[in-house]
């Protein structure tokens, strides 16, 4: 499921829960997306992590502060 189905589906449950509330089947679904959404998250945020090298070197550019991208 593509991450904007995801959501659409999340936001869809999230307003059934507040209006009529949502039945157990509901409950487990709403978990289950929750839970696949914070693991893409979490992976995401991993990658964007691995691409950052940290370099002690006094020949880099003062203005980087260590870090290159």
């Amino acid at each position: 499921m593509d991450i904007d189905k995801l959501v659409a589906r999340i936001n869809e449950l999230a307003r059934k829960q507040k209006t009529v509330g949502l039945n157990e089947e509901e409950l487990a679904e709403r978990s289950k997306l929750r839970e696949i959404y914070l693991d893409n998250i979490r992976n995401n945020f991993r990658a964007q992590l691995n691409t950052i090298e940290i370099v002690d070197d006094d020949k880099h550019d003062e203005g980087n502060k260590g870090l290159l991208h």
